[in-house]
């Protein structure tokens, strides 16, 4: 396994390396959880390194490197368990793809991860704002003129998505509830009366915003551009599909949103970043939350049981 730097605390170990690499030196059936937000083919570009699957030179590219982390992802589950991945279908253009479209990245997702082996579980849609995607892309399809000038090409804005998915087999380790603790309006918002329920398959009160720092994750050489996924999406797989203690795991970890999330709800994180830039933040942020965590948890978790073989 080849690991270029790691960082343990407490509840947390963090690996500065390539994901599919890292991924092969972990237990089988040794994850409790999953949450992720992968790269968009090459929609952006993260880093400047030819590890990145950002920098796939074609969409096919990126499939085939795709594959080797999906393998040993499925390996690591365990069973009865869940991966939550965000992602949104991608708008193409007529330089890269020779059409203005949409390409079905959701559902090349879905089929991806099928082909391992994991069970097709769930989908939530998540609402974006057309306005503030037109105003950061200026897409044409989104443009007001478009309208005037030919609707045919006008469209709708693109959601982004929580897909998840389940490995077979019977989960040892049940995710329980109560009445109680857990009402059907647990997560219903004033500000958002839509929302009435944990089942809804559209989360209408997401803060697009409502993202951990991410100005020092960024280097002179890259595309000043990074997509932190929103801590309350985080938040809610975090509380249905996991219990106190479990191990919640991210391949791309970025600036740790997904472990920062984790560590304050009581879980254990294992992550792995590939761009320098944005482990150390993570680490920062990680670190972070394990500070806040016991200021307000006064039961320590207990030592965390390191991942590496």
């Amino acid at each position: 396994m080849r690991v270029l730097n790691q960082t343990q605390g407490k509840n947390f170990t963090i690996y500065h390396g390539d994901s599919v690499e890292v991924l092969q030196g972990m237990p089988e059936n040794s994850i409790h959880l999953s949450i992720t937000s992968i790269p968009f083919a090459s929609l952006y570009t993260y880093s400047n390194s030819d590890r990145d699957m950002g920098n796939s030179r074609t969409y096919e590219q990126f499939a085939d490197q795709y594959m080797f982390l999906g393998r040993e992802w499925f390996r690591i589950m365990m069973p009865g368990r869940n991966v939550c991945i965000h992602c949104m279908n991608l708008p193409t253009s007529k330089e890269r793809d020779g059409y203005i479209g949409i390409k079905d990245f959701r559902g090349d997702v879905i089929r991806w991860m099928q082909s391992f082996g994991f069970i097709y579980h769930s989908e939530v849609c998540i609402w974006k704002n057309p306005v503030t995607a037109m105003q950061r892309t200026k897409a044409l399809g989104l443009l007001h003129k478009q309208i005037k000038k030919d609707s045919c090409m006008s469209r709708m804005g693109i959601p982004d998505y929580v897909v998840t998915f389940r490995k077979p087999g019977n989960n040892q380790e049940r995710v329980e509830h109560t009445n109680e603790s857990y009402p059907v309006d647990h997560w219903q918002h004033v500000a958002s009366p839509i929302w009435d329920e944990y089942a809804s398959p559209t989360w209408w009160d997401i803060n697009q915003s409502a993202t951990l720092n991410r100005k020092a994750a960024k280097e002179e050489k890259d595309e000043r551009h990074i997509c932190p996924l929103q801590l309350p999406v985080i938040e809610r797989c975090i509380e249905l599909w996991s219990n106190h203690g479990d191990i919640v795991f991210d391949p791309f970890d970025g600036i740790g949103s997904t472990g920062y999330q984790a560590i304050l709800m009581g879980r254990k994180h294992v992550g792995v970043e590939l761009k320098e830039s944005y482990y150390n933040l993570a680490v920062e942020n990680l670190k972070s939350a394990e500070i806040e965590f016991e200021q307000h948890e006064p039961e320590e978790m207990g030592l965390f049981a390191e991942m590496a073989p």
